[in-house]
């Protein structure tokens, strides 16, 4: 069988590597592989705290426990809290989310997208990592829009000022697994204390209840856990998984997450209430399985001089031309203030308001 091994965080490669005991080249991790049983070495490496994934497909993981826990699950649970004291936002025409203040505590792809989309509408973003932690390769992708700062959230001083920022913070995103920040003291009920009206939508990987609740995960793990890369590649006759292209689950979940907020923000503008909300990968996953195959022989569209934006972004790593935004507010275009940025490149504050 096939098992999809997550190495592109420094300290998940290295968990993967101590169970495998061999040297760090492509070659003899896959001859260490080749004596494993898929099922064994999942579990092994997951225990060791790395990410990996066997291939199942549709069938088998709708007989699994996680599969079975989500099917009972909503693609998004939301639960509309105390009633706060109502806000007065401006919402003007050109960028209806000018003002207001999005914590961003996500990683890699799925949250940054829902990130960038705010910030594309004119919410001030502020990312926040830990001190070392690095996204070689995407920070480009997942910046635009946005400061990033790091905190230290196991420091006395990086705590306050963290506390401080989520107290004045609208909306918070994050993409912890399910008890990482209860670990930290910052569970749902920590956070709506300290800020009653706040939209606190949260993402992980595998869903929120079942036995892989708090399992670490990726969009290309999940998409072999849950069926899709072996649907891919039977659909294909390909020799090898064939997952979704361009990270499929990441872009759903990320847009989705986005669509949550909004909502979220209109109904804290009209009635005062906070909202709770959490999404997941592996339930976005099974939408999108739900939808049933397209034409597997309709070809993906090539790119065109249509598809790319106009003007020249001047960015940390150099000038830089992107592709139009997939998803729009009809008759509101996107616009970002500021450049992609490196990760650690701005001060932990919120920017005054400029009206």
């Amino acid at each position: 069988g096939w098992i999809r091994v997550h190495a592109n965080a420094a300290h998940h490669r290295a968990a993967a590597q101590r169970v495998l005991a061999c040297a760090d080249s492509r070659e003899t991790v896959a001859q260490a592989v080749a004596h494993w049983g898929k099922g064994e070495l999942e579990a092994a490496i997951v225990d060791s705290g790395g990410c990996a994934a066997q291939m199942r497909s549709l069938a088998q993981w709708h007989a699994h426990p996680q599969g079975l826990a989500l099917e009972a699950e909503p693609l998004v649970h939301s639960r509309i809290t105390v009633a706060s004291p109502p806000v007065h936002w401006p919402v003007p025409g050109a960028h209806p989310l000018n003002g207001i203040r999005v914590l961003d505590l996500t990683r890699i792809l799925a949250g940054p997208t829902a990130s960038r989309f705010l910030a594309g509408y004119g919410a001030d973003v502020l990312r926040i990592d830990p001190p070392g932690w690095q996204e070689p390769g995407v920070e480009p992708e997942v910046t635009l829009g946005k400061r990033c700062a790091r905190l230290d959230l196991h420091d006395k001083q990086g705590r306050q000022v963290f506390e401080t920022l989520l107290a004045q913070a609208d909306v918070l995103l994050s993409g912890y697994r399910t008890d990482a920040l209860e670990r930290l003291g910052y569970g749902a009920a920590a956070r709506r204390q300290l800020n009653p009206g706040l939209i606190d939508v949260c993402l992980n990987a595998y869903g929120w209840s079942g036995p892989w609740a708090n399992r670490r995960g990726f969009d290309s793990l999940v998409q072999m856990s849950c069926g899709i890369a072996q649907a891919g590649q039977h659909s294909e006759g390909a020799d090898r998984p064939l997952p979704l292209p361009v990270q499929a689950l990441d872009h759903a979940t990320g847009y989705l997450m986005a669509a949550t907020v909004v909502r979220g923000l209109a109904r804290r503008l009209d009635h005062g209430h906070g909202l709770e909300a959490r999404l997941s990968l592996a339930r976005t996953a099974k939408w999108l399985s739900d939808q049933g195959m397209v034409d597997p022989a309709r070809p993906l569209a090539q790119e065109t001089p249509q598809d790319l934006a106009q003007g020249i972004e001047t960015t940390t790593w150099g000038p830089a031309r992107r592709l139009k935004p997939p998803v729009e507010i009809d008759g509101t275009p996107m616009h970002w203030i500021l450049p992609a940025s490196a990760l650690g490149s701005a001060q932990a504050g919120w920017q005054p308001y400029a009206g």
